[in-house]
């Protein structure tokens, strides 16, 4: 288990179940389903208002509501797709010397700090929280993911500082 204080400092290590993390991610995206599910059909309900209707040629303010409305249920639909993903996802763990693959917790220290990421299949940058655990799910294909893979615990991975690039160590990986 990986245990974060709020200083960012490791409390504990160890394996952490993965159960919790797997929940933690489909109870943020279905918080995220229903508000673009809600946000969709806003704008479905203004397009097809009558006080939408054109005034004129130019008047397009129904049909942008409708793009609007496509694009927030394309979402709604990505997001569904990814919670169908994230609940048949092995959650196997993982022992202290694998190699990151999909499915990994990873905790990265520089400086000093600490941080935990989760390797997931889709939905990166999606930041979600398992009991005291704060983290954020990155995808093999973001920049990031594409350094973890196949890692072990003591490699150095590079991420953007605000004084260029900032080495992190693998500090665990669960």
């Amino acid at each position: 288990m990986v245990s974060l204080a709020s200083n960012g400092r490791i409390i504990k290590v160890g394996l952490m179940p993965k159960a919790p993390i797997r929940d933690a991610i489909v109870a943020q995206l279905h918080r995220e389903l229903e508000l673009q599910t809600r946000a969709a059909h806003e704008s479905r309900d203004e397009a097809t208002s009558v006080e939408n209707k054109a005034e004129g040629q130019f008047d397009t303010r129904s049909q942008e509501a409708a793009y609007l409305a496509e694009g927030q249920a394309r979402l709604a639909a990505e997001i569904a797709e990814s919670i169908s993903v994230y609940q048949s996802l092995d959650m196997s763990d993982f022992t202290p010397h694998a190699t990151v693959a999909v499915g990994a917790l990873v905790t990265l220290e520089a400086k000093g700090r600490k941080s935990v990421y989760f390797l997931g299949p889709r939905h990166g940058g999606l930041e979600a929280r398992a009991g005291d655990l704060d983290f954020v799910v990155v995808t093999p294909s973001s920049p990031l993911g594409r350094q973890l893979i196949g890692q072990t615990v003591g490699a150095t991975v590079h991420l953007p500082g605000r004084g260029g690039q900032v080495a992190h160590k693998i500090a665990a990986i669960s």
